[in-house]
Formats: structure tokens, C-alpha cells, sequence
């Protein structure tokens, strides 16, 4: 697309194809890793064969004649997130032994890596460790604790803040292209990155209109940010009622999260963990009882809750739960327009269905623990990568290679290799953010905030790396 690929030279192995493996796997072929997989699972195997471009061995992760049939000695990166805490802590002290100098684990457990564990993360040999759990929990609750709108991330060391919007059908945004937008409001300096519209996501241009429904990813500086909120409609409140259907690791991790800040209701239908949550969890009300049960979600109180959250291990639980809220707030409560729910979803083709159905949010605890991982493979050349909730988009913060295709000219002269796939939300220049517009050069060295959609990812990198 750009000339010569800059294709990443390092080797991977990664131990384990179920859940976050096989998404992970999938991303790091795209990116053009080489990509060695052990799995015991000799069906996984078969389904991966089928789409993805690595080297499968079937075979234990604790066997090491698989490792060196991977040629272990030769990998850059080792990858653990078999479903065994165990055999990934224990890979990562193999993988040291073969000479992998960077060794990344999957571990549900909060009590190892830490620095003040008992065993630390340089006596497990693990350079990074992934908690997917934590990391869904923290999200969510990050999320329950923004003041507006239906997510706003800090972006640009908080510089620069990405917000969601839902368009009604009186938002002043409606019906109307993004050029004639632009003009409008004037007065406050953002642009609007992504579109999600049904189960799509649209990089848009100034010609895209903009319909009522339509979710928009909209990019400002932090002190336009009340004016934006403003022109939206988006009204701050404070959510401090909670209700979460699921006790689980990540609804148990998000009830202790929220602490004494938030009433907290949990509503878990097997006797023997409610009993376990009630005392684990003193400030949170537990009950006992199925959350997809719509007489249970009554008696609970559901109709004066300011967030709804179901997470449980089922996807069409949570996300059938998550409508059938939505459906009994609108019909019986009064607080309708500032109910959100959210819904945890372990499918990631999941993601977007449920973001249009009854989902304000649905989180993926596979996405978020891949970014992080990619993050931390690819860490000296992005500094970050956002995933934005019920978008298929990425929001990476990057820097300008010297000769990168993107240095060669104007974002407008560039429109053809941008278009419907990146945008440049916002370029550091003299010691402030700007808004990236048409006439703006993007020099060697000046960092950025792009928006793509994820499959473009490898794209950004060549266009940016060079």
C-alpha cells in the first residue's frame, strides 16, 4: 500500500488457542509476526488451521519437545494464556531457560506479580503480566465513574479526551453532514473520528451524514469538552447506583472496586457464592436470585438503578439480560434516560451486536487484554492503543518516523490513503494539541492521535513507521 512493508522481524510463540489466544493470534498474523502456536486441543488446531497463517503444534505447553519443536531458543516473545494460571507462570520459567527475553502470562490471580507478592514478578521470570478479569472490572468501573456521556476516554497524557454519543432524533447533529457540522459550531475545536451505524463502524469524511441513532466517536480538547458536551446534548450525572447480575470474577472485582463510593446491589442466583459474596463483600447488598428473571430484577429495585451491569459467563445471557432491562425501565421507571447498562461479552463478533441491542456498553475482556499485550509488544513504537466500546475502532497515540509516507504531505493530498479507514484526530505541535484538519503536515517527530478501524492497524504503522 505504502511501497516496501515494514514487517515486524520478531518470532512469537504462543501457548494456548482458547479465548484470548486465538484473537491474539489472529491480530498478530495481520500485523506479520511470525506466529508459532502450542495447543493440546487437537480441534482448535483444526478450526485455526482453516484461517489463520501460523505454525500449529499440537501438543501440552508443558512438554518440552513442543517447545523445541517451536524452536523456542529462536522466539523473541512468549505468549502464556492457556486456561491454567499454573502452566503460564511455570511457561514463563521455560521460556527463560530457552533465552526468550520477553515472557507475557495470563494470570487470574492478583496475588503474584505484584511487588509486594510472594512471589514477584521477577522470580516467576514474567515480564508482563495480562489479568483480563481486572482488567474488565477496572474498565467497567472507570467507566461508571465518568461523569457524561456514554464513554469518554483520556487520551494525549489527558490532553485530549475521545467521547461517545448516541444521536437522537432532536440532536442538532442530525441529518446533517460533518462539513456542515463543522460550520456550525465553529466555536469549539473537535471532529468527529468514527460512525457506528447498525453493526458498522464508518471512518468518516466531511461529506458523511450523520443520522439520528447513530453512535459518533467525537475527538476535543479537554477544556472543549462542557461546550461539546453542550452542543451534543450530553448533561453531566452522577451514577451512584449500581445493580450487577453476576458474582463472578469480574462482578464480585467490580462491586469491591466500587467500594463505599456507590450503592451496589449483586444479584447471584447460585445459593453457595451468594453466600461467599456476602461475606467477602460488606459494603455491597447481595442477593439471591436469577438476574433474567424480570420479577427477580423488580423486587431487587431495578427501575432506581443508574447503571445496570451483566456479568455473567454467559454472552446471550448478557446481552438478552441487558434488553430485557431496557425494555422494563422504559415501561415501569421513570429514570429511562439515565439508565445505562452494560454487558460483558466474551465473543468478540459479540461486541457490536450487543452495542446495538439493548447495550449501552459491551465490554470484551479478550479485546482489552489484546491491546494491552500489542501494546506492550509494540511499546517503542505506540505508545497507546485505545479500543473505543461498541465501535469496531482503535484510537493509537503515535509518533512520526523520519521519511514516514505520512510526513510527505497534507492530510487533504493524503485523502485517497486515508480515507475510510484513518483518520488524524490531533497533532502535538509548539507545546499544544491540535485539531487535525486538512491543510495539516504531520512532520517527523511530532506525535499524533489517530483513529482507525481495527483491521487497519498494520496500516497506521506503515504509514506512520514508514
Amino acid at each position: 500500500m505504502f511501497g516496501k512493508k515494514n514487517i515486524p522481524a520478531e518470532s512469537i510463540l504462543i501457548l494456548g488457542l482458547g479465548g484470548i489466544g486465538l484473537y491474539l493470534a489472529k491480530r498478530l498474523v495481520h500485523e506479520g509476526y511470525a506466529l508459532t502456536v502450542i495447543e493440546p486441543d487437537s480441534e482448535l488446531i483444526r478450526r485455526a488451521d482453516e484461517s489463520l497463517d501460523a505454525r500449529l503444534i499440537t501438543g501440552s505447553a508443558m512438554s518440552i519437545e513442543c517447545w523445541k519443536e517451536a524452536g523456542a531458543a529462536e522466539m523473541d516473545f512468549m505468549i502464556a494464556v492457556t486456561n491454567n494460571d499454573a502452566v503460564n507462570m511455570l511457561s514463563a520459567m521455560i521460556a527463560n531457560s530457552f533465552g526468550i527475553e520477553q515472557k507475557i502470562a495470563r494470570v487470574r490471580s492478583l496475588e503474584y506479580g505484584q511487588e509486594d507478592s510472594f512471589l514477584t514478578a521477577e522470580d516467576l521470570k514474567v515480564d508482563f503480566f495480562i489479568h483480563p478479569e481486572e482488567l474488565a472490572a477496572q474498565e467497567i468501573v472507570r467507566l461508571i465513574k465518568r461523569t457524561a456521556g456514554d464513554e469518554i476516554i483520556d487520551i494525549a497524557l489527558g490532553k485530549m479526551q475521545a467521547m461517545a454519543a448516541r444521536i437522537d432524533d432532536d440532536s442538532p447533529f442530525a441529518g446533517r453532514t460533518l462539513i456542515e457540522i463543522a460550520r456550525e459550531y465553529n466555536d469549539v475545536a473537535f471532529r468527529v473520528v468514527a460512525i457506528a451505524r447498525g453493526i458498522t463502524t464508518i471512518i468518516p469524511t466531511g461529506k458523511t451524514e450523520v443520522l439520528p441513532h447513530d453512535q459518533v466517536l467525537i475527538m476535543a480538547g479537554t477544556e472543549d469538552l462542557p461546550r461539546l458536551m453542550e452542543v451534543t446534548g450530553m448533561k453531566k450525572k452522577h451514577r451512584l447506583r449500581v445493580m450487577i447480575v453476576g458474582g463472578g470474577l469480574v462482578g464480585s472485582r467490580i462491586a469491591e472496586l466500587l467500594g463505599k463510593t456507590v450503592r451496589v446491589k449483586l444479584l447471584e442466583k447460585n445459593e453457595k457464592r451468594a453466600e461467599e459474596l456476602s461475606s467477602m463483600l460488606p459494603d455491597t447488598e447481595v442477593l439471591l436470585g436469577d438476574g433474567a428473571d424480570k420479577d427477580v430484577l423488580n423486587a431487587a429495585g431495578l427501575t432506581d438503578m443508574d447503571t445496570f451491569i451483566s456479568a455473567t459467563g454467559e454472552n446471550e445471557t448478557n446481552i438478552m439480560t441487558c434488553m430485557l432491562v431496557k425494555h422494563l425501565v422504559e415501561t415501569q421507571g421513570e429514570n429511562q434516560q439515565q439508565t445505562k447498562t452494560i454487558s460483558l461479552v466474551n465473543k468478540e463478533e459479540y461486541v457490536v451486536l450487543a452495542s446495538t441491542s439493548g447495550s449501552d456498553i459491551a465490554i470484551n475482556k479478550k479485546i482489552l487484554a489484546g491491546n494491552e499485550i500489542f501494546t506492550f509488544i509494540r511499546r517503542s513504537e505506540l505508545l497507546s492503543v485505545s479500543h473505543m466500546h461498541g465501535f469496531d475502532a482503535e484510537v493509537v497515540d503515535l509518533i512520526a518516523a523520519p521519511k514516514a509516507p505520512i510526513t510527505k504531505k497534507s492530510l487533504a493530498k493524503l485523502d485517497k490513503v486515508l480515507a475510510d479507514h484513518i483518520i488524524v484526530g490531533s497533532v502535538f505541535r509548539d507545546g499544544e494539541w491540535e485539531t487535525a484538519v486538512g491543510t495539516t503536515h504531520v512532520h517527523a517527530g511530532d506525535r499524533t492521535i489517530v483513529i482507525c478501524d481495527s483491521l487497519h492497524l498494520k496500516d497506521v504503522r506503515e504509514l506512520f513507521l514508514g
